[in-house]
Formats: C-alpha cells, structure tokens, sequence
C-alpha cells in the first residue's frame, strides 16, 4: 500500500483494514488491477476503472456505523439485492451501485462476484 493511499484514510484511520480487505481480494482476483488513490476515492483500474472505495454517505447518518467504506461498481444490469444501497443509471446501461461494508467479513464471495463481473464490464468498453 503506498503513501497515497494511506493518506486517503487520514481520520478515518478505523477504516483502513476495511480497505485493506478489498485491496487485498481485488487486486488478488482481477489480473492487472492497480490502486489509484484519488481526492474522494480510491479508484480499483486496469484498462478502465471498475470499482472505487470512499467515504460516499450513501445512508442517513443516523443509519450508518461508526467505521464504514461505500464500495461502488459498475454494470450492465441493476442488482437486486438488500445489500446495495443504491443503484443509479447515468447513461443506458451502466448501472453504478453503492454497497455500504461495515466488516471485513462483508468483503465477501458475493461482493467480490459483483466487482468480478464490473471488471469484466470495465474490460470489455472501447
């Protein structure tokens, strides 16, 4: 993990093994991906970047943990499911979804299948 990286989690430092998580399972299953930390977020790219981790309040404040990271992805269908917490269409078919993980424990099979096939998405664009 470089120092950019590590700079992103200033004060919010409870986070980082969240984020190492993520690092670690992504960067493990999708050959050539790289960590770019950027002013909000911390984009997950090869060719195109695919999925992103930040601080995004994608629920209430009233509704959130302490210690949380929103992980985002895109693909070319809207999931159905209690874990996303939001699904947006920015342009025709392109579905940006917003999942809130609290737990290292929720950086699991099924995330990691959805950031797998946002990688595959991200791959097959021009």
């Amino acid at each position: 993990m470089n120092a950019s990286i590590l700079a992103f989690f200033a004060g919010h430092e409870a986070a980082l093994p969240l984020y190492e998580a993520l690092e670690n399972a992504v960067l493990a299953r999708c050959a050539g991906a790289q960590a770019i930390a950027q002013r909000t977020q911390i984009a997950f790219r090869a060719r195109h970047v695919f999925a992103c981790a930040s601080f995004l309040p994608v629920r209430r404040a009233k509704e959130r943990p302490a210690v949380y990271l929103t992980v985002t992805f895109g693909l070319a269908r809207a999931l159905a499911s209690p874990r996303v917490d939001a699904v947006v269409e920015p342009y025709p078919g392109r579905f940006t979804h917003h999942v809130l993980v609290a737990s290292p424990e929720q950086i699991d099979e099924e995330l990691l299948r959805w950031i797998d096939e946002a990688f595959a998405f991200a791959q097959s664009k021009r």
